[in-house]
C-alpha cells in the first residue's frame, strides 16, 4: 500500500485510515479500532485503524493522520506494509493496577516502554492513568515510574556537578516567576537550562509567555550553545525527547481533568533528571482554589517529592507558597510579559507580589551553591535584580534565542465593575483563568485579563475589578458572558 498523509489532528494519537472496500478491511482482524503496525523504509509505528466510506483514499492507499505521518517520518507515496499487531502483554499489568495491586520496577519499565512505542490505544492509556489515580500508588512505585520514564527518553549531560532548575505544580494564573528567576540565577553564575511547557488548560504556560519575547522552539544544538554562552535559557520542552512518555500520558490526563499525585511527581522529576538537573526547587501554591488546598496536602507532597528525588540522585527542595489568588496583575502571554519586564527593569509600578516571590524562589536556588550555604541567597538575588544584572542577562538570553518584535495587549477591552463597596475577600483562580482563556489566551497572545484589584484592596461600587483584553470581538463576548454568569470569581465583602 502507499502512504497518504491525512490532515486530521488527533492530538498525539496514531490513527490510520483504510477504505472499507479495500482488500485488507475484508480480512479477519482488520476492523475499525483494531491496532495495526505500519512499516515503511525500515521504520514502523503502531496505530489504531479507522475505516471510512469517504473517497479521500484510493483502494491501495493507507491514510496517516498528521501525528502518525510525522512519527513515521517517510515521504508521501512511500510503499508501506500494514499488519496485525501482536498482543501488548503489558496491558495485563495495567489490569492488575486497576485491581489495586502494587507493581514492581520491571512492570513499570514494560508499561512505559510500550507507551513510548505507541503500542497503547487511548483506551488503554486511560486505564493506566485511572489505575494510578484511583488505586494506591506507594512511594516506591512512584520512583519506579519516574525512573522508567527517564530510561525511555533522551537525557542531557551538561558536564557539571551542579545544574539547577525550578518547577511550579501550577494552577495559579499569572505565576510567571520562572522568567525572573532564570536570569537572576544565571547572572549569579549557576547553570539553569530551563525547559518549560506550553499551556494545556491554563491561559499561558512559561513557553507561551517567553514566546512573546523570543523563539522558544530550539534545537538541542541551540540549547547547548545558548546555555554555554549565557548559563541559562527559557525553551519549550516539546522540542526534545525528554521523558516522552510524559507527553503521551498528559494527553490523556488533561481531557479527563485528572492530576494523579504519583504521575504528577513522576512527570516533573523524570523531566528534570532527563534535562540534566541535579538540584531542583519545587513550588507548591496552597489556597482554596489552587491545586493544593491545604498545608497538610502540601506537606505530604513535599515528603514524596523529596523521597523520590533522593532515590533518583537529585537534591529536591519543596516550598509551599501563597496560592490564594493570581500572582502579578496580567493573565495571558503579553500581559504577563509586561509584569515580568517591569520586575526585571525595577519599574516603580512592578507587581510587588511577583517581585517578592521571584526573589524568594531565586534566593532558595542560589542557596544550593556551596559558597552561599547559610541562607544568603535572597540577599544576593536582591542585589542582582536591583543592579540591573538580571535585566541584562534576560536581554542576552532573548537575543541568543532570537528576539521577536514587541506585542501589545489585545485592543478590544472591557472592564468588569464591582457591584458593591467593600473589600476584596477572595479571588477564584479557576474562574479567572477560564475567563482569560475565553478571551483568547494563549492562542491570541495579547488576550487575557488585567487585574486592577487584589485580595485585601478596598473597592467602590462601580469601580473596575479587572480589564478584559481580546483580539476578536467574538472572544470578548464569550469572556464577558462568563464574567456576568460568574460574578463570584471576585468576592467583595
Amino acid at each position: 500500500m502507499r502512504i497518504r498523509p491525512v490532515k486530521i489532528d488527533t492530538y498525539r494519537e496514531n490513527i490510520v485510515f483504510l477504505r472499507k472496500d479495500c482488500d485488507l478491511c475484508r480480512a479477519q482482524g482488520f476492523a475499525a479500532l483494531s491496532k495495526v503496525e505500519v512499516a515503511s523504509n525500515g521504520r514502523s509505528l503502531v496505530a489504531v485503524l479507522h475505516v471510512t466510506d469517504e473517497p479521500f483514499l484510493a483502494k491501495g492507499e493507507v491514510g496517516l493522520c498528521e501525528y502518525a505521518f510525522q512519527q513515521l517520518g517517510v515521504p508521501a507515496g512511500a510503499e508501506a506494509r500494514v499488519r496485525h499487531l501482536d498482543p501488548v502483554r503489558s496491558v495485563d499489568l495495567v489490569r492488575k493496577k486497576l485491581h489495586g495491586e502494587v507493581l514492581d520496577q520491571e512492570a513499570y519499565r514494560r508499561i512505559i516502554r510500550d507507551i513510548v512505542e505507541n503500542r497503547y490505544s487511548k483506551v488503554e492509556l486511560t486505564a493506566f492513568v485511572i489505575g494510578c489515580a484511583q488505586g494506591f500508588m506507594d512511594r516506591e512505585e512512584i520512583f519506579y515510574l519516574s525512573r522508567a520514564m527517564v530510561e525511555q527518553g533522551q537525557r542531557l549531560d551538561w558536564g557539571q556537578e551542579m545544574v539547577v532548575d525550578k518547577h511550579c505544580i501550577g494552577g495559579i494564573p499569572g505565576n510567571r516567576t520562572t522568567m525572573v528567576v532564570v536570569p537572576i540565577v544565571a547572572a549569579y553564575g549557576l547553570t539553569i537550562p530551563k525547559t518549560s511547557s506550553r499551556s494545556i488548560t491554563s491561559p499561558a504556560g512559561t513557553a507561551d509567555t517567553m514566546e512573546v519575547l523570543a523563539n522558544v522552539d530550539l534545537t538541542l544544538e541551540d540549547l547547548r550553545r545558548i546555555v554555554k554562552a549565557e548559563g541559562g535559557c527559557l525553551a519549550w520542552g516539546g522540542s526534545f525527547a525528554l521523558s516522552p512518555a510524559d507527553d503521551i500520558i498528559i494527553a490523556v490526563e488533561r481531557p479527563l481533568n485528572i492530576d494523579a499525585v504519583g504521575q504528577m511527581i513522576a512527570s516533573i522529576l523524570s523531566k528534570k533528571q532527563a534535562a540534566g538537573s541535579t538540584h531542583v526547587l519545587i513550588d507548591i501554591p496552597v489556597g482554596p482554589t489552587a491545586k493544593v488546598t491545604t498545608m497538610a496536602h502540601a506537606t505530604a507532597l513535599k515528603k514524596l517529592f523529596e523521597y523520590v528525588g533522593e532515590k533518583m540522585g537529585m537534591t529536591v527542595e519543596v516550598v509551599a507558597t501563597d496560592g490564594r489568588q493570581p500572582v502579578g496583575r496580567g493573565i495571558g502571554p503579553v500581559l504577563e510579559v509586561r509584569d515580568v519586564m517591569a520586575v526585571l527593569s525595577n519599574a516603580p509600578d512592578a507587581p510587588a507580589d511577583l517581585r517578592e516571590k521571584c526573589l524568594d524562589l531565586a534566593g532558595r536556588i542560589l542557596d544550593f551553591a556551596p559558597a552561599l550555604r547559610g541562607g544568603h541567597g535572597r540577599r544576593i538575588a536582591e542585589r542582582i535584580l536591583h543592579s540591573g544584572e538580571a535585566f541584562e542577562k534576560m536581554r542576552r538570553i532573548v537575543e541568543a534565542q532570537g528576539a521577536r518584535a514587541p506585542r501589545e495587549p489585545g485592543p478590544i477591552t472591557r472592564e468588569a465593575l464591582a457591584s458593591s463597596t467593600g473589600t476584596v475577600l477572595a479571588i477564584d483562580n479557576h474562574e479567572l483563568a477560564a475567563c482569560a482563556k475565553l478571551a483568547g489566551a494563549p492562542v491570541d497572545q495579547g488576550a487575557g485579563l488585567d487585574l486592577l484589584k487584589k485580595v485585601g484592596d478596598r473597592v467602590l461600587s462601580g469601580e473596575p475589578l479587572f480589564r478584559i483584553h481580546a483580539e476578536e470581538t467574538a472572544d470578548m463576548g464569550f469572556a464577558w458572558d462568563y464574567w456576568t454568569r460568574h460574578p463570584e470569581m471576585v468576592e467583595i465583602g
